[in-house]
Parts: C-alpha cells; structure tokens; sequence
C-alpha cells in the first residue's frame, strides 16, 4: 500500500515529517550502534533495503511530504562524498531534513560520558554536512538525581554551543529513564532557551500519560507522533486522537513526524493510517 499523493505547498507537506525508523524494515533493518564503534559505521548486518536511503527523498517528495528525519544508524557510511550525495538528493527533492537522531550514546554515564559527548559531537558535525535544521539528542540514560540532572544540563549546554557554531540547533527528548517525567525534562531545560524539545507521544504510559505530555508540550517544537498498534492494521486510535487534541489545546504549530514501528511489515500502509489521522489536526 502506498501514500497518497498531496501538494507539496499543503498543509500536510510542511507539517508532517517521516522519520527513517518508520521505514526500518524498508531500509534494510540496520542494527543501531553507539560509540562503542569508534567512531566508524560497522559492518552492514541488515537485509537487502527495499529502498536505499539515497532514492527516499524523492519518494518523500513525490507523496507530498517534504521533512524527512534520519536515524544515524541509517547512514551506510559516513565519507564526505556519501554525505554530499545524500544532502544533493535532499535538496533536489526540495526536502528539508527536520532531524538527524543521533540514537546512541550516554551522556551521563558515570565512566563513559566524556568519549559520548565527543562522539555526538561528531554526528553534529555529519548533521551539518547533511544540512539538518536540528540534531536531537538523549539527554541521559542515568537515574533521575541532582547530580545526574545536573550533569546532563552541563552536557546538552556543550552540544547546544557546538551545535550552534555549526548553524544545528539541539534536541532532546522525553526519553530514557532520566527523564521520565515532566519535572525532570524541566529541572535539565530550565535556562537552556537554545534547546528545543521533541515530545514523543509513545515514550510514556500509564495513568499520568495524557496529564505529562499537556505539562511539556507548550515547550515542544516538534513531535514523534507515534501510534500503537495492537495487530497489522489496529491503530489505539483513541490514544492517538487523545495526543493530539492536547498538541491543539497547547496551539502547537510544528511538525508532526509519523513514527510507525507496528506489527505490519507493510510499513507504508502503517505510515497511512497514521497520517490520516493527524491530517485532521493541521
């Protein structure tokens, strides 16, 4: 099953995003990977990808969506002339490239943080490169505490200058364990006006879900509009609705990058669904 098609000028081309992982099957199913490689991109473990990462900009383009964000992982290399390749064929397809995710990494690991904080460095640097608006980054995996929120303000305080000499502005995200709840996004944000916040609608759950995403989406620039899926083709449509009528309580205006990891191979038809449901909310 296929997107439609839509006018790149619509509503729709400016405020829905894909983000690679909603096409991680598509794209080969290559394993993510953190600084514990060195810098270099590993040897290739996925299967042949349906669609190489250099031809998704056009098929983006030509379904009318016209932000793309990409997975480092989904790199197959990181050589300047690749990078070059990959930013001519964005901008051939006149395709802004909204985020790159730099998915790994711990900076505020008790032994390690130094050697991540130079490797996400490193994939600002590649964000740059490729010509990303934004490169988003975990805030930490370490148990929420004074010291450890204190530590990741510090760190996010570094990449958000590195990222600003580079013309990137930093992300981050409610994600990981450090922050898991709206307080501790707030107490590693406060005074850091030059990071953005992407709110992520399936990072949490439980009975407090609906009330902590309302507390930190006045701050959102962005979200992964991600749906849950129960079986191929069974969106929690009533949860997904649910995220989105706070995003317009709060008058959010930025994009919304679909994120489909369901149970449907098919990943195309999932990406659908789920736009068929935030087009109701531009």
């Amino acid at each position: 099953m296929s997107l439609p098609t839509s006018s790149p000028n619509s509503s729709q081309g400016a405020r829905i995003a894909v983000s690679t992982w909603s096409l991680h099957r598509t794209l080969g199913r290559l394993a993510p990977y953190g600084p514990e490689a060195n810098g270099a991109v590993p040897p290739r473990t996925g299967i042949a990808p349906a669609l190489p990462l250099l031809d998704l900009p056009a098929r983006l383009a030509a379904l009318g969506i016209h932000k793309v964000e990409i997975c480092h992982f989904h790199l197959p290399s990181r050589e300047p002339a690749y990078l070059h390749q990959l930013r001519d064929a964005l901008e051939k397809a006149e395709i802004t490239l909204w985020q790159l995710l730099i998915d790994g990494g711990d900076i505020t690991h008790p032994e390690y943080a130094a050697r991540d904080l130079a490797w996400t460095e490193g994939w600002i640097d590649v964000a740059a490169t490729l010509g990303a608006t934004r490169a988003r980054v975990s805030a930490g995996k370490a148990e929420p505490s004074t010291a450890t929120l204190a530590t990741s303000h510090a760190a996010l305080t570094r990449l958000a200058d590195y990222a600003a000499q580079r013309n990137v502005r930093l992300m981050t995200e409610n994600w990981h364990n450090l922050l898991a709840k709206p307080e501790h996004v707030f107490t590693v944000l406060d005074g850091l006006d030059q990071i953005g916040l992407l709110a992520d609608f399936g990072n949490w759950g439980g009975p407090s879900k609906y009330d902590d995403l309302a507390q930190i989406l006045p701050r959102a620039e962005s979200t992964h509009a991600k749906a849950h899926f129960t079986a191929p083709g069974v969106m929690d449509q009533a949860d997904y609705v649910h995220c989105l009528e706070l995003c317009q309580a709060t008058n959010f205006a930025g994009p919304h990058s679909l994120i489909y990891d369901g149970p449907d191979s098919d990943e195309w038809a999932g990406l659908q669904q789920e736009r068929t449901v935030v087009a109701a909310y531009l």
